[in-house]
């Protein structure tokens, strides 16, 4: 066990949750709060993790994907290639093909960055290739501090047994080799090892999430839950291909993080494990409605300031929530309560969930794993501990339906990081 990841997950104060801490008589457990007059205290950061370019199987120039995000209201992102960091010459053909630098590519860079945006060279086939713009080259143009900034990032794409485990490294200083293992978790705990020992090497900080477990079914609710050193995973992936709602066999994402929390929480007496939202952006070349279209998830991180070492600070303190389009005021827990208040929007309702593993069940059973404890409908409510929790998180959903999500049907959510009771 690791004290300091375990003995309280406070949101958005330095509190941490040391004892339980019951209401008395018959005070409701949920109750409709005031929106706090003011900004919150500390500075909300909104950001993705998780993005693809031509440096690997994306469909576009890093500039492209990078003048997206700079132009959506983004303060930070992270290109997270497959195995691979964006740096030395890299060259990448022309043409219609699967990592080829599209001839729509070439206009659409030299008619946003100017005719000399494009620097090509005769290929050894007969053709020509297309040099792509280095993380160094990126910053330069993009990067404005304390508004935007790039950070360093590599998705480690293993496999095992057929099954793709991919982790993000983000604020690398060097690439991290896939290490292989003798079985999922082995996999798994091998590869955040690595991160962990490349960030002491470095010494910066550094962080490793899960991405997409349900992606080819590849990770199980049981392989997360064991390897306690996973601290991070993708509860929304916007990426079309990676199941987030699971299906008759296998529990959605969602499902999952229950899962994981009342185990580690409970028998296993081990961290919490907090969720990120990504859009694993492939598609900057198509029009809404691809595969992996940018946009569709992303994380909110509260920061004293815009750089690599504060955000990772306060995404180890879980001082952040994922989103897919709901944004959040201020979330605060003070020991006996969680509150969440919502931006609120003209014409947009909001219910706000709160859910949970209680520590005794009913007569004859255990406790349901991921209760719903209550539910508020407006932009801002508390749920009052009774005591009896593991853990409480919130996911917030909106009436409104995601204009180009994951699914259809997606209505844009928020999801709250669990706050721990009683440790």
């Amino acid at each position: 066990m690791k004290p300091a990841l375990v003995r309280g997950q406070a949101l958005a104060i330095p509190c941490l949750l040391a004892a339980c801490l019951a209401c008395g008589g018959a005070t409701p457990p949920i109750e409709p709060s005031p929106v706090a007059d003011g900004p919150p205290a500390a500075r909300w950061y909104r950001g993705n993790t998780h993005t693809h370019t031509l440096w690997s199987d994306g469909d576009a120039a890093p500039e492209v994907a990078v003048d997206w995000y700079a132009r959506h209201g983004y303060d930070f992102l992270v290109l997270s290639d497959h195995n691979i960091l964006a740096e030395g010459d890299f060259w990448r053909p022309v043409g219609d093909g699967y990592q080829q630098a599209r001839p729509a590519l070439l206009a659409e860079l030299r008619s946003r960055f100017g005719p000399d945006a494009v620097e090509l060279r005769p290929s050894a086939t007969g053709g020509e290739e297309m040099r792509l713009q280095t993380l160094s080259e990126l910053r330069a143009r993009f990067e404005r501090p304390g508004l935007f900034l790039l950070v360093t990032g590599e998705e480690i794409s293993d496999v095992f047994d057929g099954r793709p485990i991919h982790h993000n490294a983000i604020n690398l200083e060097r690439v991290i080799e896939p290490p292989g293992g003798a079985s999922v978790e082995d996999l798994m705990r091998r590869t955040l090892q690595r991160i962990e020992e490349e960030g002491r090497r470095a010494g910066r900080p550094v962080l490793g999430h899960l991405n997409h477990p349900n992606y080819e079914w590849a990770v199980t609710a049981d392989d997360l839950a064991a390897v306690l050193e996973e601290r991070f995973f993708e509860v929304y992936n916007g990426h079309r291909l990676v199941r987030n709602a699971g299906d008759a066999d296998h529990p959605g994402t969602e499902a999952i993080w229950d899962h994981v929390l009342t185990a580690r929480l409970g028998a296993l007496g081990g961290p919490a494990v907090y969720a990120l939202a990504t859009d694993d952006a492939h598609d900057f070349l198509t029009t809404p409605g691809g595969t992996s279209n940018p946009g569709r998830g992303w994380i909110v991180v509260r920061a004293p300031e815009l750089t690599a070492a504060a955000l990772i600070a306060a995404m180890r303190a879980g001082d952040f929530y994922a989103s897919s389009g709901v944004t959040l005021r201020d979330v605060r827990s003070d020991g006996a309560s969680l509150t969440v208040e919502v931006e609120p929007e003209a014409g947009v309702d909001t219910i706000i969930r709160f859910l949970g593993t209680r520590r005794s069940g009913g007569p004859g059973g255990a406790p349901p794993v991921g209760e719903l404890l209550a539910e508020h409908s407006g932009p801002a409510a508390t749920y009052r501990f009774t005591g009896d929790e593991l853990y409480v998180r919130a996911t917030v959903v909106s009436s409104r339906r995601h204009p180009n999500g994951y699914a259809p049907d997606d209505h844009e959510t928020a999801w709250v990081q669990p706050v721990v009771v009683g440790r």
